[in-house]
């Protein structure tokens, strides 16, 4: 004879999960990702507020429904994410191309659309790729500094990449500063580290 109790914490563990994968479906349906990239989206989430302990901006300064090149200073290997979080649609990251190519991050990379770019001097592939992507009301987001800055200056020498994108595409930058990102010398260190970050988002400037 099949146990009454055991039959109704089956059937309320079934319950429970049926509403959370629901839950889980309506949310990604509400959003512009792809399944893979809502997965990561709601994976990174976890990791910014509770292993990264992230104050994130209440709102949004501009009109996501629009293009627009996004900005930040570069502290930490995971930058990007503390600002993707924030946004209900992948933004193309700009990333060195070496990254990309590498089988440890190739199917992430790709998977979030990034557009791939040469560290030495100005890649025009990738400028092009950037601003196509503006032009067709996409976010692009670009880390103008090229490198992770691990100097006491507040920010080192910027690219003019992202000036030239926005003029081009006749879209906004949006500044964004992030204080505190966990980094300690490699890729993965931020995935092992605490920190309590804060990212603070300017009003968009138009060009």
């Amino acid at each position: 004879m099949t146990n009454p109790v055991l039959g109704l914490l089956l059937a309320v563990g079934c319950l429970l999960v049926m509403i959370g994968v629901t839950r889980f479906v309506i949310g990604w349906r509400r959003t512009q990702y792809t399944f893979p990239q809502y997965l990561l989206f709601r994976g990174t989430r976890i990791l910014v507020l509770w292993q990264w302990r992230a104050k994130l901006p209440e709102k949004l300064t501009f009109d996501m429904s629009k293009g627009a090149v996004i900005i930040c200073n570069h502290r930490s290997s995971i930058d990007p994410f503390f600002i993707q979080v924030l946004l209900d649609r992948p933004a193309r990251w700009m990333v060195a191309r070496e990254y990309v190519e590498h089988w440890a991050f190739r199917w992430f990379l790709r998977t979030c659309q990034v557009i791939p770019a040469s560290r030495s001097g100005i890649d025009t592939a990738a400028t092009k790729l950037a601003l196509r992507a503006a032009s067709k009301g996409q976010l692009v987001g670009m880390l103008p500094e090229g490198r992770i800055n691990t100097t006491d200056d507040i920010l080192l020498s910027c690219r003019p990449g992202p000036v030239l994108v926005a003029l081009r595409a006749q879209v906004p930058i949006v500044p964004c500063f992030i204080f505190d990102a966990p980094y300690a010398g490699t890729t993965w260190s931020p995935f092992f580290r605490r920190a309590r970050t804060r990212v603070v988002m300017g009003d968009p400037i138009d060009l």
